[in-house]
């Protein structure tokens, strides 16, 4: 697995991602090969450097995937909330027609009362010409108001937990409404930051949109090359569970398909689309969005990382990849790029979480 995962990560003509193999020389797990030596800087959009135009769409699509999690959250929340208000919907009913059966019962209770004649005890028993048959009905009578009275106890619980129930459904409605609100208010973030992003990339010549591709690969290797050199990896050394290499095969065998916000497959995914997906794979279900992974997840340390595991970037916990050893991880980008593989440091790393723990 980890072989074939180099074999990507080195393969030539990645268009979305950087080669974070070991060079030829020296052989370090996880060291990133060395980018094609640049050329000279190609100017921007509105005569800033290519290299401020990558850093402020790459500002642009984190802030948008923050915003992105924001809506993917309110989302499940929303369905959680629509499946909770059909639940109560379904007791409401089951509750009116236990009502309904109730005062049937209650009604018949009264009509055999009213049968007796309704006869004070003592006046039954000076006219019953048999006085056992009498006490024999007394006791019966009094099982009957026993009866009664567990029914009329009934009846007040049932109407008391409709009362309840009705309360709960309009409470749910409620949050079911911010959350519509907190979806239409991430959805408008989305799409402005994306929009504003393809606009600045739009402005660049075929050249130019080459280079930036090129600068963000030298970035990363940057950043992958000044993690690797911290000694992060030297003893990571963790072997993958069933479960995390299961969760491994999904991910990586997703390579090559488009990030769309939102998108949990099966011909898109965003990054913790693709995280939360691969574990459901495996068997294993997760929060859906990364900064719930982070928050819910067990946290492990850096030097205990194994295959499957969740990288969690940026301090707002905005992005995730998935390890699969020797130094690498497979993730779904941003926008416009497709599903690749990268350096587990080519990000700041804000924590590591395991699914199976």
């Amino acid at each position: 697995m980890l072989l074939c995962a180099m074999a990507v990560l080195t393969a030539p003509g990645l268009a979305t991602g950087t080669a974070y193999a070991a060079p030829a020389a020296p052989a370090v797990p996880g060291a990133p090969a060395a980018p094609a030596a640049p050329g000279a800087p190609l100017p921007g959009p509105g005569g800033k450097s290519l290299e401020q135009v990558r850093k402020d769409i790459e500002e642009l699509y984190r802030q948008a995937g923050t915003a992105t999690d924001a809506y993917n959250l309110a989302e499940a929340e929303t369905k959680a909330q629509s499946d909770k208000i059909v639940e109560i919907a379904n007791l409401i009913v089951a509750g009116k027609e236990r009502i309904a059966t109730l005062k049937s019962r209650a009604g018949a209770a009264a009509r055999a009362q009213y049968r007796s004649g309704g006869l004070p005890p003592g006046a039954r028993l000076a006219l019953s010409e048999d006085p056992n048959q009498f006490l024999d009905g007394a006791d019966r009578l009094r099982q009957g108001e026993k009866a009664a009275s567990d029914l009329l106890s009934e009846l007040d619980r049932t109407q008391t937990d409709l009362q309840r129930y009705a309360e709960e459904a309009s409470e749910r409605w409620k949050k079911l409404e911010e959350n519509r609100v907190k979806q239409e208010g991430s959805k408008k973030q989305i799409e402005e930051k994306i929009k504003a992003a393809e606009e600045l990339e739009s402005k660049l010549e075929a050249e130019e949109k080459a280079r930036l591709i090129q600068l963000e690969q030298e970035a990363q290797y940057r950043a992958q090359t000044a993690w690797l050199s911290t000694g992060a990896m030297k003893d990571v050394n963790g072997k993958a569970t069933d479960a995390g290499k299961q969760a491994v095969q999904f991910a990586t065998s997703q390579i090559g398909k488009p990030y769309k916000w939102g998108a949990v497959g099966p011909d898109s995914f965003d990054c913790s689309g693709l995280t939360s997906q691969a574990w459901r794979a495996a068997g294993r279900g997760i929060p859906r969005t990364s900064q719930e992974q982070l928050r819910l997840l067990p946290k492990v340390a850096l030097k205990d990382m194994r295959p499957g595991d969740l990288i969690i970037y940026f301090d707002d916990a905005s992005h995730v990849g998935m390890y699969v050893g020797d130094g690498a991880m497979v993730h779904a980008p941003r926008p416009g790029r497709n599903i690749t593989m990268a350096g587990a440091g080519s990000m700041p790393i804000k924590a590591v979480v395991r699914p199976d723990a």
